[in-house]
């Protein structure tokens, strides 16, 4: 247990400085050519940039790129092994990120909570019973017409608060921290370019979400291009001459199985999932990720995607299709099952933080998925925020300060352990 003082501390920095930084929009754009994808992401990263410097932390650089390093020496007498905490300031593009006004539902008394600013809009424990939990805690919310961008300036705030805390209370022992704040998450862009030379050994990502979450194990991803090339006809006379591209284009994916959708699947069940389709008679392009735990299947998905591209194409005399397919990050699990150390010592961490540990699989990934096949094994931790990607997107204030206290105790294992 960490003394009252600094638990307060944890407490107050983390919260005040998550409220700050959700202010900025910097949602990130898959569109874009430009690294960061959007000038506020730049906005932020330099307000964290002197932060870090007014903290006396070492080697601070924010790169044209929009990684931001730091480094935090080591305490006297910590273990020499460098740790890297990594968390992403981008937001997803998913919903607009732009004046958002976070809500705070004091005392919440476990009755849904209403959106100032979107009437129809309802957060209730009918459909998120994990609020219950929370019952007598602050809720943070946003108002209604945009995300609250816990993912991941939770993450980021979280980060900050447990350096501060160990530049407050020296006392607090800890390995050389090698920071590192990255861009373009949201977009598969987050460690495009990241100098690996400037992180740790080890690393940990703040980008989980319940309390308590632990996380050594990811999807296996890829992302999916479809391009329709048809023919435009006059539909007075297109009867056996138009090959409406669009329109076959709808059909392709409504003949994929609609059981491995998002909406149908849960635990370890991989998907389809459509984030785009858009186009023409001529022309139109359908975009889909990809998702499962297991290789193989991700494969059988794709062969399918490979099947039905030729089934359209004898279906459609004239009609052609080009399929794209990509991996976008592997399951982590594959390297960080060789270093069984790194969960252990954030299971050991939650413990003293008073936090039930929840080892999960992600349904999803993280920076730390792709880091872990660069070289550097890292696990996910929780920051503490739900909905992610949506408009009811919420937060307990307590899960800033958990998350915070995860880190310190996580620091002092390291440091005396190595």
């Amino acid at each position: 247990m960490l003394a009252p003082e600094i638990s307060e501390f944890l407490q107050k920095d983390a919260l005040a400085r998550f409220l700050r930084y959700v202010a900025v929009d910097t949602r990130s754009d898959e569109e874009s050519t430009t690294h960061p994808s959007t000038p506020g992401q730049l906005v932020l990263a330099r307000i964290l940039e002197e932060e870090l410097k007014t903290l006396g932390l070492r080697d601070v650089e924010l790169t044209c790129r929009g990684f931001l390093y730091a480094v935090l020496p080591a305490s006297e007498k910590a273990g020499a092994v460098p740790l890297t905490f990594c968390a992403h300031v981008d937001t997803s593009p998913s919903e607009s990120g732009a004046g958002v006004e976070p809500v705070l539902h004091e005392n919440y008394d476990g009755e849904p909570i209403r959106f100032p600013k979107n009437s129809e809009l309802v957060l209730a424990p009918a459909e998120e019973p994990d609020l219950l939990a929370f019952r007598g805690d602050t809720v943070i919310t946003a108002s209604g017409d945009t995300l609250l961008g816990a993912d991941d300036k939770a993450g980021v705030a979280e980060i900050m608060a447990a350096l501060a805390a160990m530049v407050q209370f020296p006392q607090l022992a800890h390995p050389e921290l090698r920071i590192v704040f990255t861009p373009d998450e949201e977009i598969g862009r987050g460690t495009d370019g990241i100098d690996l030379n400037r992180l740790g050994k080890y690393g940990y990502t703040m980008d989980g979400g319940m309390v308590g979450e632990l996380e050594d194990e990811c999807f296996n991803a890829h992302k999916a291009v479809l391009v329709f090339k048809g023919r435009n006809i006059h539909p007075g006379y297109a009867k056996n001459k138009m090959i409406n591209a669009i329109a076959i284009a709808a059909r392709f994916i409504a003949s994929l199985p609609e059981a491995e959708t998002p909406e149908h699947t849960e635990k370890r069940e991989g998907f389809f999932h459509l984030l785009d389709l858009r186009g023409d008679e001529n022309e139109a392009k359908a975009v889909l990720i990809v998702r499962d735990f297991e290789a193989g299947e991700n494969a059988r998905r794709i062969e399918l995607l490979r099947r039905q591209t030729g089934a359209f194409e004898v279906r459609y005399p004239g009609l052609q299709v080009v399929l794209t397919a990509t991996e976008q990050y592997r399951n982590m699990n594959e390297v960080l099952a060789r270093h069984p150390a790194l969960v252990e010592k954030a299971r050991r961490a939650m413990g003293e933080a008073g936090i039930q540990v929840l080892r999960k699989a992600i349904r999803g990934g993280t920076d730390g998925a792709r880091l872990c096949f660069m070289g550097m094994p890292t696990p996910n931790l929780f920051a503490g925020g739900l909905r992610f990607h949506s408009k009811s997107e919420w937060i307990p204030a307590s899960a800033l300060r958990k998350a915070s206290e995860t880190i310190v105790h996580l620091c002092r294992l390291w440091a005396e352990e190595g």
